[in-house]
Parts: C-alpha cells; sequence; structure tokens
C-alpha cells in the first residue's frame, strides 16, 4: 500500500512581510529582476481641460511589464501602477501608445522612470517624436516599433490596473540596434 506524503500546512496567520503566502516584498522583487524584460515607453494625450485653452499635455511612463496577448484580434497589456498619472488618465480616454526602446534610448527610459520627476512636458521637451495619427500619443523617433493602442479592457490585479489595448497601427520604424532590456534592477543590451 502507497502512502501519501503529508499536505504542507497553510499558516492560519500571515507571516511578518504581509504576504499570506510567506514571499517578503524583497524576496518577491529579488526573484522577479532575474526577469529580462524588454522596455517601452508608454504614451498619452492628455486633452485640455479648457477647449479655448492650452492644447493638453503629453504624457509618459517607462514600462517593463508590457506583453503581447493576442493576434486575432491584436491585443497588447501593459501594467500601471494604481492611481499613477497614466492610470488615471487612461481610465479617462481610452487612447495611447507604446514605443519599444533601443538599447541607444536608455536615457529616454530612465528620464521617464524617475520618481518625483519634472513636469512631463519638460521630459518630452528634447526628445525626437512625432503624433500617432490614431492615439494622438507621442511616437518616440529611433524606437524599434510603434503601437497605437484604444483600451479594450481594464483589470483591477493588486496594486496595479492592467490594461488591455487593441492595436490599431503597428510601425517598424527602425531596424537598428538591439532592443534596450531591464535584468537586474538594470538597463542592459543584448549581446
Amino acid at each position: 500500500m502507497l502512502k501519501t506524503p503529508p499536505v504542507p500546512s497553510v499558516p492560519a496567520v500571515p507571516p511578518a512581510s504581509g504576504h499570506p503566502e510567506g514571499v517578503s516584498n524583497d524576496e518577491f522583487r529579488a526573484a522577479m529582476s532575474r526577469l529580462a524584460a524588454g522596455v517601452v515607453l508608454v504614451t498619452a494625450h492628455e486633452p485640455a481641460l479648457d477647449p479655448e485653452g492650452p492644447s493638453g499635455e503629453d504624457v509618459g511612463m517607462t514600462a517593463t511589464a508590457f506583453l503581447s496577448v493576442s493576434l486575432d484580434p491584436p491585443l497588447v497589456l501593459v501594467s500601471l501602477r494604481e492611481g499613477s498619472r497614466m492610470d488615471d488618465l487612461l481610465a479617462e480616454q481610452p487612447l495611447w501608445a507604446v514605443s519599444v526602446l533601443a538599447e541607444s534610448q536608455r536615457h529616454i527610459a530612465g528620464r521617464f522612470a524617475m520618481k518625483g520627476r519634472i513636469s512631463d512636458r519638460l521630459l518630452f521637451e528634447d526628445i525626437p517624436y512625432v503624433r500617432g495619427e490614431a492615439s494622438g500619443a507621442p511616437l518616440v523617433g529611433g524606437a524599434l516599433a510603434t503601437l497605437e493602442c484604444r483600451t479594450e479592457q481594464r483589470v483591477a490585479a493588486g496594486d496595479h490596473t492592467l490594461v488591455v489595448g487593441r492595436v490599431l497601427k503597428a510601425r517598424v520604424p527602425s531596424a537598428e540596434g538591439g532592443p534596450l532590456v531591464y535584468f537586474r534592477g538594470r538597463y542592459r543590451h543584448l549581446g
């Protein structure tokens, strides 16, 4: 007769880390830093509050949690920190864009990832970009690829919002250079 091994018990009281599964924020962060991720700049245009006033403002944020979801229909997903400016903006208006950054664009990724950063208007000031036809959002010059999207679904996920977007336009404007990659807490390049 075979004996089945005992099933480990789940602690009834969460450990000091605050997570019932027993993993601390630092442990989780360290483990996930070993997953290499491509780096993108997510952008959107915030319309002016006053139609008679200035034309609105461009908003951007660096993201590494971005992926393809479906080919038919073409869908992508980006993870946004709940309550961030981009999360709030995309809750109000559905059009946004993604520029897949090249290894030479590390400075752009760093600029839009800064905490306590200056205004977005100043962040875009010396970066070459064109305005997307479908989204009105900035598409960074020199990016390996650009996508213009319309939000299809928003899903609350812990302290983030998962935004699924239908791709309205996709372009591959540059075949030069490799991708910018984020690994072990640093921007890197392949090779």
